[in-house]
Formats: structure tokens, sequence, C-alpha cells
């Protein structure tokens, strides 16, 4: 029984080493690819851009569950609060909705490896991220964005304005913006990761195989 117990438990802390070590290679990439891939996008305002690094973070909350993927987002985040150019703000703001794309994707990576179930946690994720950049938008970041820089919401609603003149009419509130601008925006960007993600999952998995659980469903 002793020589099983030790047996045991040098594997989990071989399996744990792994985890923390990938785990970190993700957050090194993440950070990398934050700062190497992030570009303007035509439909938004200049404040906001669109980058590749909730990627690793969604690769390591599928391979590894969700804590290592918020993780991941957590030290990217930290890693930018040393070069905000936003006062934390979009540091926030960031970590909010990465944790949102990645959790469901993680939390279904956890009880199954069944391919279309884990392209439903990723499709759920990008959705919850979007819906949660309505609500977190609207009561925390833009007011703490707006206090920050000593403006005021109508301002930064008025950066929407032009950007797409179809919608000029129907934009008369901060609301309004963030339900035909930043989510449809958060969304496909969580799409895009999600998409990149999953080919990367599909060889990654056989290596963290003692993480998953059969699903005989």
């Amino acid at each position: 029984m002793s020589n099983t117990t030790t047996a045991t438990t040098s594997k989990t802390k071989r399996v744990d080493v792994r985890k923390l070590v990938f785990t970190a290679l993700m957050a090194a990439l993440s950070i990398v690819l934050s700062e190497l891939t992030s570009f303007k996008v035509p439909f938004m305002p200049g404040f906001i851009s669109f980058d590749f690094s909730d990627m690793p973070a969604m690769l390591a909350s599928l391979t590894m569950g969700p804590i290592s993927g918020v993780l991941v987002c957590l030290l990217k985040n930290l890693q930018g609060l040393m070069s905000t150019a936003t006062g934390g703000v979009g540091e926030l703001s960031n970590f909010i909705l990465s944790a949102c794309l990645v959790l469901p994707a993680g939390i279904v990576g956890l009880k199954t490896h069944k391919l279309w179930k884990i392209i439903v946690g990723c499709v759920g994720g990008a959705v919850l991220m979007g819906l949660v950049s309505i609500a977190s938008n609207y009561f925390i970041v833009y007011p703490v964005y707006a206090a920050a820089f000593k403006t005021d919401i109508d301002t930064l609603v008025m950066m929407y304005k032009g950007l797409i003149p179809a919608l000029d009419g129907n934009i008369n509130g901060l609301i309004d913006v963030l339900v035909m601008f930043n989510m449809p925006f958060t969304m496909l960007k969580g799409l895009t990761a999600a998409i990149i993600s999953v080919p990367l999952y599909k060889r990654l998995r056989p290596i963290f195989n003692s993480y998953y659980r059969t699903d005989k469903g």
C-alpha cells in the first residue's frame, strides 16, 4: 500500500508541475500576443483594439481546466497594468470578459472531450462574453473610464457616431452603443479565439489525458 500511495503522489506531483508550467507558458504567450497582434478596427473607436491574446487562455482552460484559463487572463492583465494607457480600466474590462469566455469552455472540457461539446462550450463562452460586456461596460468600465479621464458618457457615445453611418440614427445613448457595437465586436473576438484554439486543443489533449474524465454519454 505504501508503494502504491507513493507512486500516486509522485504522479500527482508530475501532473501538477506540468499543469503549472503549461499555464505559465500560456500566460506568457497571451502577454506576447496582446503586445504584438493588437490592432485597431475601423468600426470601433480608437481606444478599443482587437488582438488574439484570448486564444492561449482558452487553450489553457480547455486542456487544464477553467482555473488555469482564468489565471492566464489574470496574469496577462496584471502585466498590462505596468504599461496601461487606460488607468487600468481596459485591463479590468479585458479580465472580466476573457474570464467569461474561458470559463464555460473549461467547465465543459473537464467533463468531456467530445469535440462537438467542446465547440458548444466555446461558442457559449463567446456568447456569454458578449452579453456580459453590455453590463460590465455600462455599470463599471465606461463610468470608471469617464471619471478617470475627466470626460462624460455622452462624449464617449459621440466617438461611435459616424463609424457606421447607417446606424447613426439609432444611437441615442450608451446602451445603444454597447448593443450595436461592443457586443458584436466582443463576440467576434471570442469566436476568433475559439476557432484558433479548438484545432490546437485536439492536438494537445492527449498530453493532458490525466485531467479528463471519460464521457460515456
